[in-house]
């Protein structure tokens, strides 16, 4: 049972980078995202409104807080994801950059927070970023058209997350799951049918390939990511979620590839080796009990950045 719940949480949450290369045939980024969030936010507000007692004690500065982060780790983070696809990068390039997101985290986390980070891993950084720079090179050299800067796309949404992931770490109130999740999709649903509604692009497509792409993003990527998420958590810990998350770049890189013709090649492989290479490296790395990895995400025990963000 395990197993499956396993597989299952990893193809749904590797599903948001698909949906976004599905969508971008059909609509602008601001267009997808607008319609993923607008009729998600309105469900969670409804939800909201029957579990008042999750919402008591709250202060203003706690969802205010929690609005900033939903802007830096949803709004900022997907913004760049779904641009980044539709300027051509692939799919499996952009999960393996923005899957470097926990690496970065938690070699920050020594001078922004004064935890330990040892020197295995900071190796392990070091390897996870030239996995980054084999497969973003081989993406390049595959005759794509891309423009190069169009790789810096996805980096800056990876950045943003981090910044959300400390802001969440520095928090002193604890804000219940289904409380965050509200405010950082009605938050994002207010910011892109903003930017939607002054740019032209509020108005869905006709095409019925739009609104496939909108329901597997709301169905696979954000309730069957996001609840899988937190049942596999219950049942099997912080540790387990941890690596399975490590595995959604290579499963968006061999789906895309299959789905969508996109670059797989030995190159390709040999980044995405080194990748897993540098995860096994950082995890043992932590001989302490706030290793900097876990210590960047929040309390042992929970991982924060991921309930921040939820799935792509």
């Amino acid at each position: 049972m395990n197993i499956l719940l396993s597989v299952a949480f990893v193809l749904c949450w590797s599903s948001g980078f698909i949906g976004a290369k599905l969508g971008a045939g059909n609509a602008s980024a601001i267009t997808i995202l607008m319609w993923r969030f607008l009729p998600l936010a309105v469900v969670l507000v409804a939800v909201a409104v029957v579990m008042r007692p999750a919402w008591r004690g709250l202060t203003a500065r706690d969802l205010t807080r929690q609005a900033v982060i939903g802007v830096l780790s949803q709004s900022g983070y997907l913004l760049s994801v779904y641009y980044a696809i539709q300027l051509g990068v692939s799919s499996g390039t952009t999960a393996l950059i923005d899957g470097v997101q926990p690496l970065v985290a938690g070699a920050l986390a020594g001078p922004l927070l004064g935890q330990y980070v040892s020197g295995r891993q900071w190796i392990g950084l070091g390897l996870g970023l030239s996995g980054v720079a084999v497969v973003t090179l081989a993406d390049a050299a595959a005759g794509t058209g891309v423009a190069w800067w169009a790789y810096a796309v996805p980096l800056l949404g990876m950045l943003s997350l981090v910044a959300a992931t400390f802001l969440e770490s520095r928090s002193r109130s604890r804000v219940a799951p289904s409380v965050s999740l509200t405010v950082h999709c009605a938050t994002s649903a207010v910011l892109f049918s903003a930017l939607a509604l002054s740019t032209g692009a509020a108005a869905p497509p006709a095409e019925g390939g739009f609104w496939v792409a909108v329901a597997w993003l709301v169905g696979l990527s954000t309730f069957g990511g996001y609840g899988l998420y937190w049942l596999i958590l219950k049942r099997s810990g912080v540790t387990k979620v941890n690596t399975l998350m490590f595995l959604m770049a290579p499963v968006t890189a061999v789906w895309g590839a299959l789905a969508f013709g996109e670059p797989f090649g030995v190159q390709t492989a040999l980044g995405l080796a080194v990748c897993l290479v540098a995860v096994v490296v950082v995890h043992r790395g932590g001989g302490r009990k706030d290793t900097a990895v876990t210590a960047a995400r929040g309390e042992p025990g929970e991982n924060r950045w991921t309930r921040a963000a939820g799935p792509a």
